[in-house]
């Protein structure tokens, strides 16, 4: 340990974490990969499509709340290690039974993981915090961090492929279970492996004016359920839905205790605790975007994106069952409108007919296939394409910054939010410009270059602010409150996917897909500028804390 110190090496456990996360999200991205696609398939639960957004939005939404809960048992009382093993485990039972029979174990197993999820989430963030505290590791934080995402994006990528292969082979039990497999590997490699980290699983001492942890479970958790059941039994809905106004009426209790945790605190402390509350609530709108890829983005892959392989890759691709054979007659399918909405009875059900597969429904008939089958890649594989990115583009873009600080003009913490929001505001443009590319996305499919083009503009965006906002929490968070901020972190990605459920579900309703990407292009951009007006200031919170900006 000394000679790490002494040469500035990063230590050994962060590779330890790095191959525990990559596990766990394989099983994480595998899941939600598949799961609009689930909810919303005939072989699944059959839901209709607005239905299955709203409920992978309020998943998604759920699954990054309960962190702040997780977060606070930790510090406390269970200490990170435990608490990572108590969360693997629910969430490993959670996808082992997502896709059994049954008409609430899909609920009852969703229920698990995002139980699982807050106590495992912050603190595998925390834990790599924590090693990185020594005053000559600190500047190897920002690094570190950026190598655990390349362990996160790595298991996305593979994950997705793995699901493709098990879905067209076995079914969605399979493909659900591999996800479940993924994370008890994870949870293996971190067993073993313990001896390298556990010297950094130091639980926080409560300070003199903390609230007890008592009296913040009476005065948040509990008020959050009361203002969820009332959200989810006031006439109308607000939000689009029952379980949308439940959501964010329960969040209103969170947001009060951190904005009253805020106003407690003294000096640095309370300046550190206000810069983070602030990146916080702006990139809700960079995590509304990044969520689009479980929602809206699948929606478009699903109907709006020509699947079609070249031809040199369909034989190795069909080897390796990645892809799905598509039918122009003979099968009975959900009966479409004229915008592409499933057409329903009184009862709310969707009517069949008998007819081609919804895929043809906006390609036109010259361009069946006059065999009348074609083979096309799976929806879920297009998620593979932002981890790629990210994967490739982390070396080059850690250079760049490298090269920047040689030069005497590194790019600071505070920057790096802010083009962050800039550029995902341009990945949304892009979609724009897909709409536009054809006729109409309801009589022409768009090429599937649309989508490379938009995930590799906003990998860029995702690069330099998710990392480095675990990074952010860890430098700027007081200690004894590290997992608790790191949960306030994780209540904004949870913000975000809730808005992205929200817009997915409005996705039929707004026909013009301009306006729908136009808005979170606008909204994104406008947030980059916000924080551009706050750079000076958010360093200098920064390098009064940890000597750096």
């Amino acid at each position: 340990m000394s000679e790490q110190i002494k040469t500035g090496k990063h230590p050994k456990g962060l590779y330890i974490l790095f191959f525990t996360e990559m596990w766990e999200r394989f099983g994480y991205y595998l899941m939600v990969g598949i799961l609009f696609l689930f909810l919303t398939d005939g072989s699944g639960k059959g839901l209709p499509r607005a239905m299955g957004a709203d409920v992978v939005g309020t998943f998604i939404a759920l699954v990054y709340l309960t962190p702040f809960i997780g977060g606070l048992l930790a510090d406390r009382y269970l200490g990170y290690i435990k608490s990572i093993f108590i969360g693997g485990t629910l969430m490993a039972a959670g996808y082992l039974t997502i896709a059994l029979p049954g008409d609430y174990t899909a609920y009852i197993s969703m229920g698990l993981i995002i139980i699982g999820n807050g106590f495992f989430k912050p603190n595998i963030s925390t834990l790599l915090g924590n090693m990185y505290n020594r005053e000559d590791l600190q500047p190897l934080k920002d690094n570190a961090y950026n190598i655990f995402y390349m362990g996160i994006n790595i298991g996305a990528f593979f994950c997705n492929f793995i699901a493709a292969i098990l879905r067209n082979r076995i079914g969605w039990q399979a493909a659900f279970s591999a996800a479940g497999v993924g994370l008890i590997i994870g949870l293996i490699v971190l067993a073993f492996s313990l001896k390298h980290i556990k010297t950094y699983d130091v639980k926080r001492a409560m300070q003199p004016g903390d609230m007890p942890t008592s009296k913040i479970l009476g005065t948040v958790f509990v008020p959050m359920v009361i203002f969820a059941i009332l959200g989810w039994f006031l006439p109308g809905n607000i939000f689009g839905s029952d379980s949308a106004d439940a959501f964010i009426f329960a969040c209103v209790p969170v947001i009060v205790f951190y904005v009253t945790l805020w106003r407690k605190e003294k000096g640095e402390d309370k300046k550190g605790i206000g810069a983070l509350l602030f990146v916080f609530a702006v990139s809700v709108i960079f995590w509304t975007i990044y969520n689009q890829n479980s929602t809206g983005l699948t929606i478009w892959a699903e109907t709006h994106t020509d699947r079609s392989i070249p031809e040199f890759m369909e034989k190795p691709a069909d080897a390796v069952y990645t892809l799905q054979t598509l039918k122009t007659s003979g099968q009975s399918v959900d009966s479409l409108g004229q915008y592409l909405r499933v057409v329903t009875d009184d009862s709310g059900h969707a009517i069949k007919t008998m007819g081609p597969d919804p895929y043809f429904a906006n390609m036109p008939k010259d361009k069946w296939p006059p065999s009348g089958a074609v083979k096309v890649g799976n929806t879920e594989l297009f998620q593979s394409i932002n981890p790629f990115f990210i994967v490739a583009f982390t070396p080059l873009l850690i250079l760049f910054f490298a090269w920047r600080s040689r030069k005497g003009k590194p790019v600071s913490t505070a920057s790096k939010f802010a083009w962050a929001l800039v550029i995902s505001g341009l990945s949304a443009l892009v979609m724009v410009f897909a709409v536009m590319s054809v006729p109409s996305i309801y009589t022409h499919k768009t090429s599937s270059f649309w989508l490379f083009f938009t995930y590799g503009v906003f990998t860029v965006s995702e690069i330099c602010l998710s990392p480095i906002g675990l990074s952010f929490v860890s430098k700027l968070a007081p200690q004894r409150l590290t997992a608790l901020m790191m949960g306030g972190w994780f209540i904004s990605t949870s913000l975000g996917g809730k808005v992205a459920g929200i817009m997915a579900s409005s996705w039929d309703n707004m026909t013009d897909k301009r306006i729908f990407f136009g808005i979170i292009a606008v909204a994104a951009i406008l947030g980059g500028l916000l924080i551009f007006s706050k750079v000076k200031s958010l360093d200098k919170i920064v390098k009064d804390k940890t000597g750096s900006a």
